[in-house]
């Protein structure tokens, strides 16, 4: 296990939290789950202990944590567990953080590891198993989506956070591959879009005001209780008020690519609209309401996938260059089939 700082820390953090009272025990040690810039989360036994972009908006993020919290998310979203004050320094013990809504759980645990981020810790579930597409749970993510999207905010939320993170890739690619003409659809394709798309003005309030979570993919689904509970969403980290139709949009931008099946598309839309979810018509051709941000989050794996690669060294990968080429697709076309986005 990497054993850096905030590593140890949150090592710490998972044990004490996985044990009722102090005991001596054989517990395997730690085991890091993901390292990134945007996110370190590190499991002990039951228990998993993430620390949050040193950037993250701490009141927005209380919110959101205090959703999953919320009993009007139950069996929706994974719940968080409360954070232990740490037995050590007295300036890390916990306070309360701020913009949490009252009578919240104290699930944030600010400052507390040696850069100074936001540490949420949450159950262990078990993952979509990667070996196994077909057992891939696309109906299940239907409906639960479906659900969110039907729930009413419990308190009050920040907005969604997909199109930021939409803006942010095309930033990455821009500082990555700076004036590579590679990259010309990509932006041509992010500049047909409207501005809310692009996280340059708001949403329109009609389609704004739904809970979503904002980067929906099967990497954020888990079953708990592990391995065998009901399927439920994880990691509320872009979630907020906005437009239901973004958090279709991967599935449905890897439909249009070509990198996922008909049946499954099918399906998952199926599930969708069965569970009554308002990101799309009833019945009939769900496109116009998922466009705009389909084309976005075409952008935004597009603009990723040159960043990786260039931070690699290397050319996109066959499926990233699936995703560059629907960008392609998307700002070739001609004026009159461009839908109207100036709405």
């Amino acid at each position: 296990m990497t054993t850096t700082p905030v590593v140890r820390v949150l090592g710490d953090l998972a044990h004490a939290g996985s044990h009722v009272r102090a005991v001596a025990c054989d517990c395997a040690p730690p085991r890091v789950l993901a390292d990134r810039p945007d996110g370190t989360v590190v499991r002990s036994g039951p228990v998993v202990a993430k620390a949050h972009a040193p950037d993250t908006d701490r009141p927005a993020l209380a919110a959101r944590i205090a959703l999953a919290a919320a009993p009007l998310l139950a069996g929706i979203l994974l719940p968080p567990l409360p954070v232990p004050a740490p037995r050590q320094e007295p300036e890390t013990a916990v306070r309360p953080a701020p913009g949490r809504p009252a009578g919240a759980p104290p699930a944030v645990l600010p400052g507390v590891t040696p850069d100074g981020r936001p540490v949420s810790l949450w159950p262990h579930g078990e993952p979509v198993d990667p070996s196994d597409p077909d057992a891939a749970p696309w109906e299940e993510a239907g409906t639960l989506l479906a659900r969110l999207h039907r729930t009413p905010p419990p308190h009050p939320l920040p907005p969604m956070r997909g199109p930021a993170k939409a803006a942010r890739a095309v930033a990455r690619m821009c500082a990555a591959r700076p004036g590579d003409p590679d990259t010309a659809p990509v932006l041509a394709a992010w500049r047909g879009l409207p501005a809310w798309a692009r996280d340059e003005a708001p949403a329109d309030g009609l389609r704004a005001r739904f809970v979503c979570h904002g980067d929906l993919h099967l990497g954020q689904l888990v079953r708990h209780p592990a391995p065998h509970g009901p399927w439920l969403l994880i990691d509320v980290d872009d979630a907020g008020l906005g437009d239901p139709a973004w958090d279709l949009a991967r599935p449905a931008a890897w439909y249009a690519a070509g990198l996922l099946a008909p049946e499954v598309w099918l399906r998952f839309l199926a599930a969708y609209r069965a569970a009554g979810g308002p990101a799309v018509r009833a019945e009939g051709d769900p496109w116009p309401d998922l466009d705009v941000a389909a084309r976005a989050l075409t952008v935004q794996t597009a603009a990723l996938a040159f960043a990786k690669s260039a931070a690699e060294g290397r050319s996109p990968d066959e499926v990233e260059q699936l995703m560059i080429d629907a960008c392609v697709r998307i700002a070739s076309l001609p004026p009159e089939l461009t839908p109207d986005l100036s709405s």
